[in-house]
């Protein structure tokens, strides 16, 4: 490599799945059963909405769109967010308190350039892809955040108040519903999280791409969505930007289509940022969007998620468990089982050989240890607290979760004779 250029590391599902595809995986190879993939299956669901299979591109559309989006499709997100989270609450969002861009992690970059000299707080574990997103500007500090498996990765409203004050954070980011423990941040306990931020302004980035998967019955009953949107009082004042779009609640990752939402100000940055970083997002498709963000049929495609994910994540926990996999937390949202494999034969007991053992049977999962964001490698020589830990998607279809649930169990049984596969 040119000494102009520096190594990135390929990280989580983008690891897993270049190891896999030198074993034969790709996107042809049916056989295999992808249980790292961090989208949901994108088919027809039953009772969900009818799926896009045809977009049509007016000849307007065929030009640049704006760095912010389509103003039509900014409307239409802020009128979504008001519509499910801010009935008969006097601040509402607009399209103006709206930016769209070419994916969450585009999303994401943007938010990393326009931040400024700051300590930002993270929790471990979290998604993977933070890790380099935290470490490439260098304008700002990344401070880990411990959450402990045996308290569920639970972290009070009190201890957000500590951190905050005790490391001087200006802002936090967190995905919620976590990915890849499922812990939700919900009800009372996001409405305080908010008034703390609020009270202490530091600035909540919630990446809320799971927000529709959620089991936990609090939340179900109240509709099966959850957003921290729905406890902001001053759209244009509070510290709260929101991430989400349509890859993982609505179920067209190939889209790249997202939004950030959260105080004009901060909008204003982002277009900012997204005007040197990407140039902004696909025209067309930000145009065939704006009919997938109607209130009705978003409840829709919630339900059916609902449905058929809450299946799936039944399979998986009652699947891993038989075989032997400790579960810290059954998942209170996503579509993934974070699961130990600790207490499996010495050979598979911990996420990496487990991973590689799997390998052989065709099936993919990803190690803990990637989630356990290290920005800059700065904790390099010391093992990973998740280096036993695995994350399990019930993202695949059912057919595919059985199947590799039986491979497992065989590849288990066989490697506790100690014979091997």
């Amino acid at each position: 490599m040119p000494m102009a250029f520096r190594p990135v590391p390929r990280t989580g599902v983008i690891y897993v799945t270049s190891e896999a595809t030198k074993k034969g995986f790709g996107t042809e190879a049916s056989e295999w059963c992808n249980l790292g993939q961090g989208m949901p299956e994108a088919g027809v669901l039953q009772g969900a909405p009818e799926r896009v299979n045809k977009v049509s591109i007016d000849l307007a559309d065929q030009e640049y769109a704006p760095v912010a989006g389509l103003w039509e499709l900014r409307e239409a997100v802020a009128s979504m967010y008001n519509t499910l989270y801010r009935r008969g609450m006097p601040s509402q969002y607009s399209a103006e308190n709206v930016a769209i861009s070419g994916g969450g992690r585009v999303a994401l970059t943007r938010v990393a350039a326009a931040l400024g000299r700051v300590n930002l707080g993270h929790f471990l574990p979290d998604y993977t892809a933070y890790e380099e997103l935290l470490d490439v500007f260098g304008l700002f500090t990344s401070i880990p955040i411990l959450l402990e498996a045996e308290r569920g990765y639970a972290f009070s409203n009190d201890e957000l108040r500590r951190e905050i004050n005790g490391r001087g954070l200006a802002a936090i980011l967190f995905s919620n519903p976590c990915n890849p423990t499922g812990k939700v941040v919900g009800g009372s306990e996001m409405a305080d999280w908010v008034a703390s931020a609020r009270e202490l302004d530091c600035t909540l980035l919630a990446d809320e791409f799971y927000s529709h998967y959620l089991w936990r019955p609090d939340l179900v009953s109240g509709g099966g969505m959850t957003s921290s949107a729905a406890f902001v009082e001053d759209v244009d004042k509070d510290p709260v930007v929101i991430i989400d779009g349509l890859t993982k609640n609505w179920r067209y990752p190939g889209w790249r289509v997202c939004w950030t939402l959260g105080p004009k100000s901060v909008i204003d940055g982002l277009a900012s940022s997204g005007s040197f970083l990407d140039g902004g997002g696909s025209r067309p498709l930000q145009r065939a969007a704006i009919e997938l963000l109607d209130v009705e049929a978003t409840k829709q495609e919630t339900a059916a998620i609902a449905a058929t994910f809450g299946q799936k994540r039944e399979r998986m926990l009652a699947g891993l468990r038989d075989m032997g996999f400790g579960i810290d937390l059954p998942p209170e949202g996503t579509f993934y089982v974070w699961a130990s494999a600790a207490h499996l034969p010495a050979g598979i007991n911990d996420g990496m050989s487990f991973f590689r053992k799997a390998l052989e049977q065709k099936v993919i999962a990803v190690p803990g240890e990637f989630f356990d964001v290290n920005p800059g490698r700065r904790r390099s020589g010391r093992p990973s607290r998740f280096r036993q830990h695995l994350r399990f998607s019930f993202g695949p279809s059912m057919k595919t979760i059985d199947t590799a649930l039986a491979r497992i169990k065989e590849m288990i049984k066989n490697e506790s004779k100690g014979g091997g596969v």
